[in-house]
């Protein structure tokens, strides 16, 4: 097959991204006009990103151009796939928040398409540089989104706080590139792949501290403990739809390059960080279930349980071993991916549906808010309690089984008493997941909270029930539509193993 249609997906974002652009500098165009134009060039990028989706391929583009930064690959497509696919799933949930607020213009969906072009790139980053650059185009775009409405002070406070201490972070990522470079002589994942197999311990000091910097910048990210602090108030003053392509899309290109990074090419170094990680993914579960507990704001519960779920990926992070040149519990990759679904789909809905709820109105934010939810919108609360129930992991959704998969390949990795401190949270979680639960279906409605003008015929509406519908497909679609391959448990992790076999492909 011809390289350059590896390229057209992220080619496709990218002319999406400056189209939008150029058409913000006219008036005549509404918002849903720029909501149209970008689910175009998205759903043009996921077709081109079909066609090779259950191939085994690995593929360097245009070398003398691109020097090898760059490989697409399955699991890099795979990725892709998920990106797109989130940030269509952003814009159509979004559909009506975005049209009833007058400060969302043209060029911020033209910003979300360059957010989602770094993310892509980010997944097939082949070098640390690149990486850097594509990590930097994608944070740079969400600070701007998160701030973009300037007259709003918890916008400003929110991209204050997250700009300073993201920029603060980069610069531990470009210092321990500068240390990996200069132990390695190479910033190339592949090179340093053939440097690190063949040098001994003691001329790897200079790299595992360099590698160690750039895990700062992964930790931050992710929000794990203790680069947690700012995800409290940035989720708080994001506006709602951008927090949920925060916590899910967002949260997902991150770890594409770093599952890539440990898995592919570092390998052998895996172990080094077992103690630290240990310590972290318990202080990160302590951390965030305390914190999801004393929330009385549904926005900041829903982030704070974000960090108890980047947790969970630490566990089946940390599971990955490696001995005698391959690695031992490769299953926990398989995990990994199908838990990124599985909270992609949770957490999309779960932000997205209260978006959904206070698009007209910004009285519904804490707990209180939410009581009788059931009695005026009964479909919008039995979405919720979905989502809610995924998040918690309660059988026969996709979170139950996500949380199955990575506490299993956890135990067989021989880390018992990590996997049932991960279990507690998850018993713990119930407690403020089924809170709001109770409080839309065994309390009266607030009278002020009554919307008698509320309309759940439109867009967003649709694209929530169909998110609500796959997360109860991905928990129960092996039972009974067997028959639809695409919905069905078993071919998401055969369609996860396949694109980590493509990252051995020499």
């Amino acid at each position: 097959m011809n390289e350059f249609i590896y390229l057209i997906p992220a080619i496709t974002v990218l002319v999406g991204a400056l189209a939008l652009m150029f058409m913000s500098m006219y008036d005549r165009f509404s918002t849903k006009n720029h909501i149209i134009v970008s689910c175009v060039f998205l759903f043009i990028a996921l077709g081109f990103s079909f066609i090779d989706f259950t191939s085994l391929y690995s593929v360097k583009p245009y070398e003398s151009v691109f020097n090898n930064t760059v490989i697409f690959d399955t699991f890099s497509n795979f990725f892709n796939i998920l990106l797109i696919a989130g940030t269509i799933l952003t814009l159509l949930i979004g559909e009506h928040y975005f049209q009833h607020r007058s400060y969302f213009k043209g060029e911020f969906f033209s910003i979300l398409l360059f957010a989602l072009f770094g993310m892509m790139i980010l997944a097939n980053a082949n070098e640390l540089v690149t990486a850097y650059v594509a990590l930097e185009i994608a944070s740079f775009s969400v600070y701007i989104m998160v701030g973009y409405n300037s007259n709003d002070s918890k916008r400003v406070e929110a991209i204050f706080k997250y700009i300073v201490l993201g920029s603060f972070i980069g610069a531990f990522f470009l210092l321990g590139v500068v240390l990996v470079y200069g132990g390695a002589a190479t910033t190339n994942l592949s090179q340093l792949a053939t440097f690190i197999s063949s040098s001994s311990n003691e001329d790897l000091t200079l790299v595992y501290i360099g590698l160690t910097l750039i895990l700062f910048t992964f930790f931050f990210k992710i929000a794990a403990f203790p680069f947690q602090s700012w995800v409290l108030d940035v989720y708080r003053g994001a506006p709602m739809v951008i927090t949920a392509y925060m916590a899910s899309t967002f949260k997902i290109a991150i770890f594409s390059f770093f599952l890539r990074m440990f898995i592919q090419d570092l390998a052998p170094t895996i172990d080094f960080w077992d103690e630290i990680l240990s310590v972290l993914i318990i202080l990160t579960l302590v951390f965030g279930t305390w914190l999801a507990l004393t929330q009385t704001i549904i926005k900041r519960m829903l982030a704070a349980s974000s960090i108890v779920h980047t947790g969970y990926l630490l566990l089946a992070f940390i599971a990955l071993s490696y001995k005698d040149g391959e690695i031992l519990n490769i299953d926990s990759a398989y995990a990994t991916m199908f838990y990124l679904i599985a909270y992609l789909l949770s957490a999309l809905g779960a932000f997205g549906l209260a978006s959904h709820i206070i698009s007209e109105t910004n009285v519904r934010v804490t707990y209180d808010d939410f009581k009788g939810l059931a009695k005026e919108r009964p479909f919008l609360a039995a979405m919720m309690t979905i989502f809610l129930l995924s998040l918690a992991g309660i059988p026969s959704t996709i979170g139950f089984i996500g949380k199955f998969y990575v506490f299993t390949e956890a135990i067989s990795a021989g880390y018992i008493q990590l996997t049932i401190l991960a279990i507690i949270a998850t018993i713990v979680s119930v407690y403020y997941y089924f809170k709001l639960i109770a409080m839309m279906y065994f309390y009266p409605t607030k009278q002020e909270c009554i919307s008698t003008e509320f309309d759940d015929k439109r867009v967003s509406t649709y694209a929530i029930a169909f998110v609500a519908i796959l997360t109860v497909l991905g928990g129960i679609g092996s039972a009974i539509v067997f028959f639809i391959p695409a919905l069905n448990i078993d071919s998401l992790i055969n369609l996860s193993q396949l694109a980590v076999q493509s990252l051995f492909i020499k």
